[in-house]
């Protein structure tokens, strides 16, 4: 299974966010990474959880207006330019990447990031054939995994997190 992140568009206002992290709080859905952003009346929030389907549903059910989106698994060298090597592939196949997100997760000495792009399959095509993406790093790295490799929190802890 692929890694897959959430995202949502809500209103930029307190205790918005509280919402969702009680939504999937109460339906025991981890949360193993969260971005935000907001511009003028708008808040961005992208998710990483251990059961998107499940969050998708409860969300939606919810009032929200989830979206998911499949994300690609990167490594990278650990040193500068690495990551603007990936980007400079996918400009010149004319890719338009739309998310990325720095993982915890490693294979072997390597760093990996998680990105979406406008085709995803083409960007993993164009990312193996200049050896950034790989086999194994797909397999590495799915939600729960990122979950997995976390350490360990009581599951009571999970509404506090956000």
């Amino acid at each position: 299974m692929s890694l897959r992140e959430i995202s949502l568009t809500l209103p930029n206002r307190p205790g918005t966010l509280a919402g969702v992290a009680r939504v999937l709080a109460k339906d025991r859905i981890n949360v193993a990474a969260l971005a935000v952003d907001s511009v003028a009346a708008k808040g961005h929030v992208r998710l990483v959880v251990s059961d998107p389907d499940k969050a998708m549903r409860i969300l939606a059910k919810a009032g929200y207006e989830p979206e998911i989106r499949e994300m690609l698994a990167v490594r990278l060298e650990d040193k500068a330019g690495s990551f603007l090597r990936v980007l400079e592939a996918l400009a010149k196949a004319k890719l338009n990447v739309q998310s990325v997100a720095i993982l915890v997760a490693r294979e072997g000495n390597h760093p990996l990031v998680a990105l979406s792009t406008n085709d995803l399959a083409k960007a993993r095509r164009i990312l193996q054939d200049a050896g950034f993406a790989s086999q194994l790093a797909e397999r590495l790295v799915t939600n729960s995994d990122l979950l997995a490799t976390a350490p360990t929190i009581p599951q009571e802890s999970v509404g506090l997190l956000l």
